[in-house]
C-alpha cells in the first residue's frame, strides 16, 4: 500500500480487533491521537494478563514443592530446590525461541497459542499432585513443561514495544513486563489458600492429609484453578489483538543482534536485575521454610510478597527512565541489590544464632524493590540504544535512510529485548540451584560480586560523561 503523508489517518476497520496491521505510524502525533494510542492500548491490556498467567504456569513450582513433604511425598531439601529450579531451563531455553518466532508468525496468533498451550502441565499437575506415589522423574518432568510458561515474556515484550512511540515505551514496557511478573506473587498468594478447601468440586478430585497442619488440603487446586484463565485469555488474544507488519522479520533478519555489542552488555545488566527478581521469587519459599519455619514464621505468609513489590516497581523504572534516563536508574538499582543482599546475609542464622526473620525479609524485600527498578530501567535503555545508534548512522542520508534506520532499530531492540530475557531467565534456574548445592551466604556473595560487574558496564558504556551510547 502507499506510504500516508503525515498526520493522515487511515480507515477504522484497518485497526480492527483481530486485524493485521499494515500501516503503524505511533511517532506520528496526529496518527496516535487519533487511532494509535487506543489501538495500542487494547493490545496492551490484553497481552498484561496472558503474560501474567505466563508467570503463574512459570512460578507454581515455587509455592508447589512448600507442600509435598507434608502430604507424603518424602523429597529431599536438594530434591525440591531442583523442582524449585528445573522450570528456569526450560523458561530460559524457550524465550530464546519465542524471541524470533513470534514476529515470523504474528504475534497475535503467537499469544494465542503460546497461552492455550499451557492448559496442558497445568492439567498434568493437577493429577500428579494427587498421587503420592509419582515418582520424582515425572514430577521433574512436569516441572521441565511449566517452565514453558517463562518463555512467553520474550514474545510479549517485544511486540508490545512496537505499538508504543519512544516517549512512551519505558512506561508501556514497565507495565506489561511488570504487571505480567505480578503473576508471581499471584501464584504464590492464591494457591496456598485455594489449596485449603475444595473449591473447585469433586470434579477436581480429593484431598490430601497435610502432616504438618493435621488437615486437609486439595494441592491440585493450585494448578487446576489456572486452566479456564488461560483458555478464556487466549480466545480475548486472538479475537482482539492485533499483528503488526512493522514487527514482522525472519529470522535471517533478527540474527543481525548476535553482531552487535551492546546486545550482549545490556544481556549482562538484565541477567543482574530481572535474573535476581525471578530467582529470588523462585528460591525464597523454601529459604523460609529451611531457616525460619521453626521460630513459626510460615513461607506461603511471607514469600508472595517480595516479588509483588519487584513487579510493581518495574513500572516506576520505566517511567523513571523516561525522565531522568535509564542508565542512571540502572546503576541506582545495582547499588541497592548490592545493598539490601549485605543485610540479608548478616540476618541468616550462623553460628548457632538464630538470625532475625525480619531483617533477613526486609532486606529481601528491598532486593525485591531495585530488581524491579531496574528491570523496568534497562528495558528502557535498549530502544533508546538502537535507535540512537541508527539514526547516527543515517544522518544525511534523506528522509528515507531515516524511516529505514527507524524501521531497522525497531526491529533489532525487540530481538534484543527478548534475547536479553531469555538469558535473564535462566537465574530462575541458578539462583534455587546455587541454594541448593553452596551455603547460602557464599551464593549471595557470589551475587553481590556479579552485582559489582554491572555497575562497571553500566557507569562506563551507558552513564557516565562521554559514554559510548548514553541511555
Amino acid at each position: 500500500m502507499s506510504t500516508p503523508s503525515p498526520g493522515q489517518v487511515i480507515e477504522a476497520d484497518t485497526y480492527k480487533p483481530g486485524s493485521t496491521i499494515s500501516d503503524w505510524r505511533p511517532e506520528d502525533t496526529g496518527f496516535w491521537a487519533s487511532t494509535g494510542r487506543k489501538v495500542a492500548n487494547r493490545n496492551l491490556w490484553i497481552s498484561i494478563p496472558a503474560l501474567m498467567l505466563g508467570f503463574v504456569v512459570w512460578q507454581v513450582w515455587s509455592v508447589t514443592v512448600v507442600k509435598l513433604n507434608d502430604v507424603g511425598f518424602g523429597f529431599s531439601k536438594s530434591q525440591l530446590f531442583w523442582l524449585t529450579a528445573i522450570p528456569g531451563i526450560t523458561g530460559g531455553t524457550f524465550r530464546i525461541l519465542y524471541t524470533f518466532i513470534g514476529p515470523i508468525f504474528g504475534e497475535r496468533k503467537f499469544t494465542a497459542f503460546s497461552t492455550i498451550i499451557l492448559v496442558a502441565p497445568m492439567l498434568w499437575l493437577g493429577f500428579a499432585l494427587q498421587d503420592t506415589g509419582t515418582p520424582y522423574w515425572e514430577l521433574a518432568l512436569i516441572a521441565a513443561v511449566c517452565g514453558i510458561g517463562g518463555a512467553n515474556f520474550a514474545s510479549s515484550m517485544a511486540n508490545i514495544g512496537f505499538f508504543f512511540p519512544k516517549k512512551e515505551k519505558g512506561s508501556a514496557n514497565g507495565l506489561n513486563g511488570g504487571l505480567g511478573n505480578l503473576g508471581v506473587s499471584i501464584v504464590q498468594l492464591v494457591a496456598p489458600l485455594v489449596i485449603t478447601a475444595a473449591v473447585l468440586g469433586a470434579p477436581a478430585g480429593g484431598p490430601q492429609h497435610d502432616s504438618a497442619k493435621n488437615t486437609d488440603v486439595w494441592l491440585q487446586n493450585g494448578a487446576f484453578l489456572w486452566v479456564p484463565l488461560l483458555v478464556i485469555m487466549a480466545l480475548l488474544a486472538w479475537f482482539f489483538m492485533n499483528d503488526l507488519k512493522v514487527a514482522a522479520a525472519p529470522f535471517s533478519q533478527q540474527k543481525i543482534i548476535f553482531k552487535r555489542k551492546h546486545n550482549w552488555l545490556m544481556t549482562w545488566l538484565y541477567v543482574g536485575t530481572f535474573g535476581s527478581f525471578i530467582g529470588f521469587a523462585a528460591g525464597l519459599p523454601l529459604l523460609i521454610k529451611d531457616n525460619f519455619q521453626a521460630q513459626g514464621y510460615q513461607a506461603t505468609t511471607y514469600a508472595w510478597i517480595g516479588p509483588a513489590i519487584g513487579a510493581l516497581t518495574r513500572w516506576l523504572g520505566g517511567s523513571l527512565s523516561d525522565k531522568v534516563g535509564g542508565a542512571r536508574v540502572t546503576l541506582l538499582s545495582f547499588v541497592g541489590m548490592a545493598a539490601s543482599l549485605v543485610v540479608v546475609i548478616f540476618a541468616l542464622p550462623h553460628s548457632g544464632d538464630q538470625g532475625s526473620f525480619w531483617t533477613f525479609y526486609v532486606g529481601f524485600l528491598c532486593a525485591f524493590f531495585f530488581s524491579g527498578i531496574g528491570n523496568g530501567s534497562t528495558f528502557r535503555q535498549i530502544p533508546v540504544i538502537f535507535r540512537d545508534w541508527h539514526s547516527k548512522s543515517a544522518e544525511g542520508k534523506g528522509p528515507d535512510a531515516q524511516a529505514a534506520a527507524l524501521k531497522q532499530s525497531e526491529m533489532e531492540a525487540g530481538a534484543v529485548t527478548g534475547f536479553s530475557s531469555a538469558i535473564a531467565a535462566y537465574g530462575f534456574f541458578f539462583i534455587p540451584a546455587m541454594f541448593a548445592n553452596f551455603p547460602v551466604t557464599s551464593a549471595l556473595w557470589c551475587f553481590i560480586g556479579f552485582y559489582a560487574t554491572c555497575l562497571v558496564v553500566c557507569w562506563w558504556f551507558y552513564a557516565r560523561k562521554g559514554a559510548e551510547a548514553p541511555s
